[in-house]
């Protein structure tokens, strides 16, 4: 299925996509992007749908392409302090915040978010595979987050970050089960499938 460039008349449309909601170790981070009406790019779906390889070649394809883009990340702390869905919602407000022009439109990966300032939105389930500029931030926050998930891995090993970029994987798990849980991990998250009580 081709992607769409736009889903509004607005000029100025910007996508919107976060990446990590799922996982027990690191932020969430979310990108927005403004692309040209020009834009066309055939390898550019979903970030799920592409290899690390295709990803690292389409960010610095996208970042020289758009008309802005910027990304956020929202740390394991105040995922904890204002749980996952309201982290998730704050990143993408704090990258489309850093956005220059401002947007006109904004359109959104999933079914939930709150209104930023009094720009109008729509939400479009499954809309990283159906609108460039979403499937563009998708890839950014995907690969903003996996380069800082690489970065913290040096520090603790053990996890298998680098590989894993903290999603609950058995290796991951296992890791806690043995060596607990460390200052990047999500307290509030069932770190474990039988949870055991932890001691920080």
């Amino acid at each position: 299925m081709t992607l769409q460039i736009q889903f509004s008349s607005f000029d100025l449309e910007c996508g919107t996509d976060e990446a990590g909601r799922g996982c027990l170790a690191g932020p969430v981070t979310a990108a927005a992007v403004i692309l040209p009406l020009s834009f066309n790019n055939t390898l550019l779906n979903d970030s799920k749908q592409l290899s690390e390889k295709n990803r690292t070649i389409l960010k610095p394809l996208i970042e020289s392409k758009a008309v802005t883009f910027a990304f956020q990340h929202i740390y394991e702390t105040e995922i904890d302090n204002i749980n996952i869905l309201n982290a998730s919602i704050k990143a993408m407000h704090g990258s489309i915040e850093k956005l220059k022009p401002i947007p006109k439109y904004i359109i959104v990966d999933g079914n939930k978010f709150k209104p930023y300032k009094s720009i109008p939105y729509q939400t479009i389930i499954k809309g990283d595979s159906k609108y460039l500029s979403i499937a563009a931030a998708s890839v950014l926050a995907k690969t903003y987050r996996d380069e800082y998930m690489e970065k913290i891995h040096k520090e603790f090993p053990m996890y298998n970050w680098k590989q894993n970029k903290g999603y609950p994987t058995k290796e991951h798990r296992a890791a806690i089960k043995k060596y607990g849980i460390t200052k990047y991990h999500r307290k509030s998250f069932r770190l474990l499938p039988e949870q055991y009580r932890l001691d920080i």
